[in-house]
């Protein structure tokens, strides 16, 4: 069931229980919107998703980094952009692999949004963007 959340709220929820689960030298940058942003989501699928891509990054990273996170408006969309300072976007040789094809069915099937790759440069930062239809009120 879809029901309308703060954005920004969900993603922290997210952020403070991989943060204190997370390696001390590796930094959280969640920066707030100068504004609220309101979208309909599964509450549990979608904090699945934000915690599958931020796994991913803390395996990148080997222990230490960065990952941040931005939250803005294009359009009729609420867009996230979650990076990370590690080594880039590549398979694992642990687990099932069907981490991203799932948080991917999730946001573009169940939430009608879109979530891709938006650019990795080894060793420097990679971004994953999720874009959400913006709340009934255009928030």
């Amino acid at each position: 069931m879809l029901e309308s959340a703060d954005i920004y709220a969900e993603l922290s929820e997210v952020k403070d229980y991989l943060q204190r689960r997370a390696p001390r030298k590796v930094a959280f940058d969640f920066k707030q919107p100068e504004s609220t942003h309101q979208v309909r989501i599964n509450r549990h699928l979608f904090a699945w998703v934000v915690e599958n891509l931020v796994r991913n990054s803390l395996d990148a990273m080997d222990g230490r980094g960065t990952i941040s996170c931005e939250v803005y408006r294009q359009g009729a969309y609420v867009c996230i952009g979650l990076s990370d300072t590690g080594h880039g976007y590549s398979t694992k040789k642990r687990g099932w692999g069907l981490g991203l094809s799932l948080a991917r069915r999730i946001i573009e099937e169940y939430h009608k949004g879109k979530i891709f790759v938006k650019g990795s440069r080894p060793n420097e930062l990679t971004t994953f963007t999720i874009m959400l239809p913006a709340g009934p009120n255009g928030e």
